[in-house]
Parts: structure tokens; C-alpha cells; sequence
């Protein structure tokens, strides 16, 4: 149940563990009775409240590469606050391993070396990132790839990492569809009062399905 997000369905349950849901659902009842912290219910979902009466988690030895991995190429990025973050967060995960384990993690045997950042960041990332977490929508002048300059008021959805460029996804209500704007193109950005709460994650998935969708069509022309 740690492993999933949650609320988590006991079909969920079912279906990672491999048994019954009459199983899933005495389980959760004997864990009550012992003294963990399971809230939800039967219909909606069950969520998980770390308790000091249960067994606390670690990981393995492949688990803090991958965590050490990731974490190094945050790091390079190109981004101040996300390596910093990095950082920070590095050191967090390691006083939380047992005794001996932190040095696994400080000492992994996968590296990352980059000679310069990754990307080249001029934009004030963290205005995006604001905008994305509180749901207001953003006023940007922008350069295409041609060089022609527009201004445009956008919902700004999340950011994504490519191999060659950091890129804003967003609807854009200049145009009434979905855009891709790349950071390094933005050559203005100022925050704006008008909220589209709830409809981020809504529109990210569906965005999201689009290009999935796209991808799969030209997977498949000769």
C-alpha cells in the first residue's frame, strides 16, 4: 500500500499481491486491530498512515543508485533551485538509512558527468512553476521558431524534460488549443490574477493523451 498512490482500491490491492479481495479485506481488518492507521473504506479506497507500530521502510541497494542517478542529473540540469533541492534532498534520504547504508547512496556505483547544464535557463523557472502548482494562468511573449514574436495568455500545465530542449506544456487561450512553448523561447513572462483551479491535472491528461495518441498514429505510417 506504500508503494501505490493512494486512495488505493482493495481490487488494486488484489491485483499487485495476487490474492482474493475477501483476503484484501480481513487484512485490512487485522491491521486495524493491530494498530496501523488505514483510512478509507470499502467502494473508495484505502490510504496508509505511517504509524510508529509498523515496520519502517529502507531501500535496497539498486534502489539508492537509481535515487543517487536521478538526483545527480537534477543536479545538472541547469536549474539553481532544483539542484539545490537535490541537494538537500540527498542528504535527507541518508539520514534516514541505517547505520552504513547512507555510504551506498554517497558512493553509488552509477555517475553522472555533464561538462556544462544541460539546459540553458534564462527564464525565471520558478514563476512556471508557481503558476502550474497554484493555477493561474500566465501573459508570455514568445519567439517561434522562425523568429516571430506573439504574445499570448496561457494555462500553464507542467514542464517537460527532452533530450534537447526544457519545454512548457499549456492550453493557449490566445489560439483555443494546446501548445508546447520552449523555455528558451519565452522571452517575457509575468504572472497574471486569473485562477483555472481545478482544471490543471484534468487538462494535463488530456493533453497528454493527445500526444500519446499522435505518437502511436506515426509509429504506424510506413
Amino acid at each position: 500500500m506504500r508503494n501505490l498512490p493512494s486512495p488505493v482500491t482493495a481490487a488494486r490491492l488484489a491485483e499487485e499481491t495476487g490474492v482474493s479481495l475477501r483476503s484484501i479485506y480481513r487484512d485490512i481488518d487485522s491491521l486495524r486491530v493491530a494498530g496501523a492507521r488505514i483510512e478509507g473504506e470499502r467502494g473508495f479506497g484505502y490510504r496508509l498512515v505511517e504509524d510508529n507500530s509498523l515496520r519502517p521502510q529502507t531501500f535496497d541497494r539498486t534502489e539508492l543508485e537509481a535515487l543517487a542517478l536521478g538526483l545527480a542529473e537534477v543536479k545538472h540540469l541547469g536549474d539553481p533551485c532544483l539542484a539545490s533541492a537535490a541537494r538537500a534532498a540527498l542528504g535527507k534520504i541518508a539520514a534516514m538509512l541505517p547505520d552504513g547504508r547512507e555510504q551506498e547512496l554517497f558512493h553509488a556505483i552509477s555517475q553522472v558527468y555533464r561538462p556544462g547544464p544541460r539546459y540553458t535557463i534564462t527564464l525565471d523557472i520558478e514563476a512556471v512553476r508557481r503558476a502550474c502548482w497554484q493555477e493561474r494562468a500566465l501573459h508570455i511573449r514568445y519567439a517561434d521558431k522562425a523568429g516571430a514574436v506573439s504574445e499570448r495568455t496561457i494555462l500553464p500545465l507542467t514542464i517537460m524534460y527532452t533530450s534537447n530542449a526544457m519545454t512548457m506544456l499549456a492550453w493557449c487561450l490566445s489560439r483555443e488549443a494546446f501548445r508546447m512553448f520552449r523555455i528558451d523561447r519565452v522571452l517575457e513572462l509575468n504572472s497574471t490574477a486569473k485562477s483555472f483551479r481545478p482544471r490543471r491535472v484534468a487538462l494535463l491528461h488530456q493533453y497528454l493523451s493527445i500526444l500519446r495518441a499522435n505518437e502511436a498514429k506515426q509509429k504506424e505510417t510506413p
